[in-house]
């Protein structure tokens, strides 16, 4: 397989899962804004530290309304990772290389793209409603790719790029939670607490997941297990960095790259951690720095797949 078409398949399938997630995030504010009776920034705020863009945030809203954190999510022209310009990117690699992606997968993604220009009736529906057809087409996208792609190399390199985006947000989300959102002392497991555990599960579409897994109340320990440490979720930080291994092996598997281990070098410990990591010695060990540690390892492990298996840095990368 050509490096182009490797790197355009991990794009698009990492655009995708982004624009999802964000549009989870912004669901999800809502609804607490709403059950709190409180559209202050502070209930929206913690979303732009969720996606590392505070100071761009900043720059262009130094108000930090939550009406500007919706609008720099969703369809900020100068924001490269609002959900509009995430899908118009994976689309734009994806028209480049349609004779590798299912013609259906295209069809849709450029749909969906179509839907999200400026004029276009989505942008005259409620914001609940916008934010819903934003996460169902993107469902929808990997529906059609899971039923129709064949799994050769194609497949890895698209798996890849949706785990590493996936294991990424998930991470962020759980950090902004314990870090940025520390409740005072008195408000710990108190209602307002619940009810971002709950938001948080919400955002990872964890909530049922985790209800029938652990059967027992919302504990802070509960959730940062489940999320990070559960083998059989498929948005746990875990679940994800295990796929993106069986990914990784198939790709070295091929003739062409047998011999490098340079990726597996550095994602073999990094999945040993998570699969034998207890949540009672990640919290001990801070959270926060262990999230942090987490994130520059998923850095470094993008640079590696870049450096291993793409021909050159892309425009299109984060």
């Amino acid at each position: 397989m050509l490096s182009r078409v490797a790197e355009q398949l991990y794009w698009i399938f990492r655009y995708v899962e982004r624009a999802e997630n964000l549009a989870r995030f912004l669901e999800v504010s809502q609804s607490v804004a709403l059950d709190m009776a409180n559209d202050a920034p502070s209930v929206w705020l913690p979303l732009i530290d969720a996606c590392a863009d505070r100071s761009l945030f900043e720059s262009l809203h130094p108000e930090g309304q939550p009406q500007q954190v919706v609008q720099f999510l969703l369809a900020q022209k100068d924001n490269p990772n609002a959900i509009r310009n995430c899908i118009a990117i994976a689309r734009e690699n994806a028209r480049q290389i349609r004779e590798v992606i299912p013609n259906e997968f295209f069809e849709d993604l450029n749909a969906l793209y179509l839907d999200l220009q400026p004029g276009e009736p989505f942008w005259q529906e409620a914001l609940p409603e916008q934010l819903q057809q934003v996460r169902r087409g993107c469902q929808q996208l990997y529906g059609i790719a899971d039923s129709t792609m064949r799994r050769d190399l194609s497949w890895q390199f698209a798996n890849l790029g949706r785990l590493l985006e996936r294991a990424d947000k998930t991470a962020r989300i759980l950090d902004v939670k314990y870090f940025l959102l520390l409740p005072s002392a008195e408000a710990v497991g108190g209602a307002i607490d619940e009810l971002q555990w709950i938001a948080l599960l919400r955002c990872a579409s964890a909530y049922q997941m985790y209800r029938q897994h652990t059967q027992q109340p919302i504990t802070p320990s509960g959730v940062a297990g489940f999320l990070l440490l559960d083998p059989d979720f498929p948005r746990s930080v875990r679940y994800c960095l295990n796929g993106l291994a069986t990914s990784l092996e198939e790709i070295e598997q091929q003739p062409l790259h047998k011999g490098h281990n340079g990726v597996s070098h550095l994602l073999g410990p990094l999945r040993a951690h998570w699969n034998y990591a207890r949540v009672d010695d990640v919290i001990n060990s801070g959270l926060h720095e262990v999230i942090d540690d987490l994130q520059i390892q998923l850095n470094q492990l993008h640079g590696q797949l870049e450096a291993r298996y793409f021909a050159a840095p892309s425009c299109t990368s984060a």
